[in-house]
């Protein structure tokens, strides 16, 4: 069992010490995941917190048959989706809002990706199709496995394996057009 699954289990019994080491341990992580389906840090970090507002009321079942953070991201992934369904209206903001939303996001991605080349490949990253770039982000930033993305992302085993190939080849050809200096893929 892992950390967070141990922390749930310690919140779930009464200690709410477990809950803060599991906000603690991956909010920063959930949030740059969620700003993949929603393009906006203020937005994401919204949803990280409503992601941890449902563990706490509804108290869901964890049953193991993934890590907790495969679990916790899947409900979060749930969260951003329904929020992208119900918001898919455009919206306009103030391009004065919109430069210090800029920068509040590029302060926390600078802050959790410190290498320079992850910063290139995350940026790199919301280049690419959604899909690619959420796969690519899970696995390389996040050390999820792919039978534990598929299970994220709701796809097969082998569906997620073919977009890790296809996302890998995108990021790598795009990298290359940018004349980045990549290591093997």
């Amino acid at each position: 069992m892992d950390n967070g699954a141990v922390s749930y289990r310690r919140f779930l019994e009464g200690d709410d010490d477990g809950f803060v080491e599991i906000i603690k341990d991956y909010k920063d992580g959930l949030m740059l995941y969620l700003n993949n389906y929603v393009q906006n840090i203020h937005i994401a970090e919204d949803l990280m917190e409503d992601t941890f507002v449902r563990i706490v009321v509804k108290k869901p079942h964890f049953s193991g048959k993934s890590s907790f953070k495969t679990w916790l991201y899947a409900i979060g992934r749930n969260i951003a989706v329904d929020y992208v369904r119900k918001n898919a209206k455009i919206s306009e903001i103030p391009a004065e809002e919109a430069s210090n939303i800029l920068r509040d996001e590029t302060d926390v991605e600078n802050e959790y990706l410190r290498d320079e080349h992850k910063i290139t490949v995350h940026k790199t990253l919301k280049k690419l199709n959604s899909d690619y770039g959420n796969v690519l982000y899970l696995i390389y930033f996040e050390n999820f496995s792919i039978a534990e993305t598929a299970a994220i992302i709701k796809k097969s085993y082998k569906q997620t394996e073919n977009l890790l190939y296809r996302a890998k080849q995108s990021l790598k050809s795009q990298l290359e057009k940018e004349d980045f200096v990549y290591e093997e893929l």
